[in-house]
């Protein structure tokens, strides 16, 4: 949760941020490159650690209390993308730009995996498995047109813009193999059942993160299947490391999601017993996950708009996008620095734990407050 915030101030406070890419290896620095990277992380164990929490939940619950559940979880999800979070991130009383980010993605994933679940285990598994591992055959395949076919392909596999009526929608999270990520970690929840040996569970999940890494290097080093955009050597050796390492995420190629669950894993396992005054107030952030995150989204945004008028441009340069604010020609010059930047997130982040301390406490108090578990 803390590092994506790092992703978000950078969306609305860096300098370029607006206009160029910061993984494209001709506009970026190492430094920029590597704080975007870094991030990609971020939506992958999202949606890994919902599929395991959906298992604990499940335990309590029926087959069929479980799928209702994570249907009713998924419309919520939807609905927040559609509604607040949008509007958060655009400031468009007209709603007449959508775009279908990771709150959407992980919303379709719960839907999809309330029918899922009523599958064996196993069959769970190997269905998220083939998603995972066979979707980039079909790279190279692609519906031509912007109507309704194309506009079904594009929510199922490839990133798309779309006209309808007077309102744009950018789908940035096609759903595979997102669900088949969600899936393999619900599989993956019996690792975490009261019963099962923290000595076994902790050897799996480094087995399973190392080899995940493993095939990551293997594949990408072949350079021929697992990513729609192979690396390439580059006059600086530095550079060449990042076209090996600078994976595609929309939508999520193999190696991306190899190169990040794979060290996650291993990070799962190695800091499961870690526990200081450090990893208590980081652990804070999230037991309230979405509450941080809209928190956060409007608190970055409403501060860009004064950044905006002490760089010169005008308040609402910043507000009422009708097109991504990662294509805002007007903003060309606008920004700060890295470091500064840095400064700005780590502000933030500051300033929202009491916010967040405080509602993780009134949930703790609240148990039995249904709504509670939506937010």
């Amino acid at each position: 949760m803390i590092i994506m915030a790092l992703d978000h101030t950078r969306d609305y406070f860096h300098a370029g941020a607006f206009v160029n890419n910061p993984t494209d290896l001709n506009n970026t620095t190492v430094p920029l490159f590597f704080t975007r990277w870094i991030t990609h992380f971020c939506a992958p164990v999202f949606v890994f650690l919902a599929g395991i929490s959906a298992f604990i939940s499940g335990r309590k619950k029926t087959k069929k209390q479980l799928s209702l559940f994570l249907v009713k979880r998924g419309i919520w999800l939807i609905f927040l993308e559609l509604t607040i979070l949008n509007f958060g991130w655009y400031f468009n009383i007209y709603f007449n730009y959508v775009n279908l980010q990771v709150i959407w993605a992980l919303g379709i994933c719960m839907i999809a995996l309330s029918g899922l679940i009523h599958l064996p285990k196993n069959v769970v598994m190997w269905i998220g498995i083939a998603m995972i591992f066979g979707h980039n055959l079909f790279d190279n395949f692609h519906v031509s047109g912007k109507g309704l076919s194309a506009f079904t392909w594009s929510v199922i596999h490839e990133r798309g813009v779309f006209l309808f009526g007077d309102t744009t929608i950018n789908i940035s999270y096609p759903l595979i193999p997102w669900i088949g990520l969600m899936a393999v970690g619900y599989r993956l929840g019996t690792l975490f059942l009261p019963g099962c040996d923290p000595i076994r569970r902790k050897r799996v999940l480094i087995n399973l993160g190392s080899a995940s890494i493993a095939g990551f290097i293997i594949l990408r080093f072949i350079n021929n299947y697992g990513d729609p955009a192979p690396w390439s050597y580059q006059p600086l050796p530095v550079f060449s490391f990042l076209s090996f390492i600078n994976v595609t995420k929309y939508p999520p190629s193999l190696d991306y999601l190899l190169v990040t669950i794979g060290p996650a894993l291993i990070f799962l396992a190695l800091t499961e017993k870690l526990s200081n005054p450090v990893t208590k107030i980081i652990s804070v952030y999230g037991r309230v996950p979405m509450f941080y995150y809209i928190i956060h989204i409007y608190l970055l945004h409403l501060l860009a708009m004064p950044a905006a008028v002490i760089l010169g441009f005008h308040w609402t340069d910043l507000a009422s996008f009708q097109s991504s604010i990662h294509s805002v020609p007007r903003l060309k010059n606008y920004g700060f620095s890295l470091d500064i930047l840095y400064c700005i997130w780590a502000g933030i982040v500051a300033v929202l734990y009491p916010l967040c301390k405080w509602y993780d406490e009134y949930k703790i108090k609240n148990k039995r407050k249904w709504w509670l578990s939506y937010l």
